[in-house]
């Protein structure tokens, strides 16, 4: 049976614009989202994580490439549990909201698993406006 060991959030913006963060050096991981899952004793086999999370931009009016990665950790160098890029056309004028989820399976259990949201881009010009948040819960069976 599976049980819920533990979940949290990192919200750093809940609003459409309501903040103003430019994005200042390109390929330069930026963190936008962090937590903390704790473990206890009690943890069972196939322990894994699931992830979710949003990132809104303003691009520039230039071909873009935006890259979100997971870490396990608090440093861009740590092991990357999930990347993906997207790349957007010059036509797009409106904030652009990048949405994701993501699993980690079978972690090493620590007393406390931390994971790191970042993103990147390969133009500047880019801003991030909000809204940002970063969700995971970790079960196991």
């Amino acid at each position: 049976m599976t049980q819920l060991i533990d979940a949290r959030t990192s919200q750093n913006a809940s609003l459409a614009n309501s903040i103003a963060i430019p994005i200042l050096v390109i390929n330069t991981p930026q963190l936008f989202g962090q937590i903390g899952l704790v473990t206890t004793a009690t943890i069972g086999a196939n322990p894994r994580v699931q992830f979710k999370g949003t990132v809104s931009l303003q691009l520039p009016l230039a071909l873009v490439g935006v890259t979100i990665t997971v870490v396990r950790g608090t440093v861009s160098t740590d092991p990357v549990i999930y990347s993906a890029t997207s790349t957007f056309n010059l036509s797009v004028l409106a904030p652009q909201v990048i949405t994701f989820s993501a699993d980690d399976f079978n972690p090493p259990i620590t007393p406390q698993l931390t994971y790191t949201a970042f993103i990147s881009t390969n133009l500047l010009g880019t801003v991030r406006v909000g809204p940002e948040n970063f969700d995971g819960v970790l079960y196991s069976d």
